[in-house]
């Protein structure tokens, strides 16, 4: 059994440190990752682990199984580049909506048979992983036999449960970035933990309303997926989301924002996204529709107030 994790950011390099504990690891970057792979490796081996490699596509090809760790706006892209075999197993660890409404699920599945897919989600930060701290995540995956594959390659620090809602555990994980930037500049601009706590629990319901319009379950948004990640990705200054909607609040451009992160946000497309969506099948999304207003240059106070004191 080997893997190869494609995805050098953050959240690649901190997956494929987790597989290393368990099975001999490979990662795919166009650039070069010896440098910030130093430290991981440096903890694998004091734990009498294996290294994680670079390896090129080729060698990449004949791995076991393949964890997707690449910004969703890129997928489709990747996709037709990478060309993988129809019979790759593949683990998809991104979260968002592609601009134009297509989910995670529908650009793999374009691509490689259902059976042959699994999704990841659930509340971790890239950071958390690569110290080995605790967490619990879901895996979403019509093909429970996968599931239970890609199960086993995971540390014991992290707990996995598996559930089949591909859907609901996507559209979940997409939508708490939303929420998370909309608490962000609720913190930013100092509303008070009331007003916070408003946001987040609307937040919960329009995602759930969201979601279940596709046929997501009502636990799948309740459980690990939905309210877990959404409440750690509100709540902490790891989360780049977080960040966007802090810088928001402080009238920073969003592109000053997101040069500062250096690393993708996801939600920041995906609020286009769901707006798209929302207005083809005529959803109530007043959260992502507020926040997109806010994206284009509207006055957070103003956004704030339009939603908490919203009729």
């Amino acid at each position: 059994m080997s893997v190869v994790v494609f995805g050098g950011g953050a959240w690649g390099r901190a997956l494929a440190f987790a597989f290393g504990h368990t099975t001999p690891t490979k990662i795919v970057s166009r650039r070069d990752l010896s440098e910030v792979l130093l430290p991981l490796n440096k903890n694998l081996v004091l734990k009498g682990h294996s290294l994680i490699t670079q390896c090129d596509l080729q060698e990449a090809l004949q791995a076991s199984l393949c964890v997707v760790a690449i910004s969703v706006q890129h997928l489709r892209a990747w996709f037709e580049q990478t060309k993988l075999p129809s019979n790759t197993r593949v683990l998809m660890a991104c979260k968002g909506i592609e601009l134009g409404g297509a989910f995670v699920s529908d650009i793999a599945q374009s691509f490689l048979p259902s059976e042959n897919l699994c999704f990841l989600a659930g509340p971790s930060f890239a950071k958390d992983v690569s110290a080995s701290l605790p967490c619990a995540l879901a895996l979403h995956s019509t093909n429970a036999e996968l599931a239970q594959t890609y199960a086993k390659i995971f540390p014991s620090f992290m707990r996995t449960y598996i559930q089949e809602d591909i859907i609901g555990g996507e559209i979940a994980g997409a939508y708490k970035n939303v929420i998370a930037i909309a608490a962000g500049v609720c913190d930013g601009l100092e509303l008070g933990q009331s007003a916070k706590a408003s946001l987040l629990s609307r937040g919960l319901v329009e995602m759930c309303r969201f979601g279940a319009h596709f046929g997501g379950k009502a636990q799948t948004f309740l459980g690990l997926s939905g309210a877990g990640d959404l409440f750690l990705s509100a709540n902490s200054v790891l989360s780049r989301n977080y960040r966007v909607g802090l810088g928001l609040a402080k009238h920073q451009s969003l592109e000053a924002i997101l040069q500062e992160l250096g690393e993708v946000a996801e939600g920041v497309k995906t609020t286009e996204a769901i707006l798209q969506i929302a207005t083809k099948e005529n959803i109530y999304t007043p959260i992502a529709t507020e926040l997109y207003a806010l994206l284009q240059g509207k006055n957070p106070l103003e956004s704030m107030g339009a939603l908490l004191q919203r009729s």
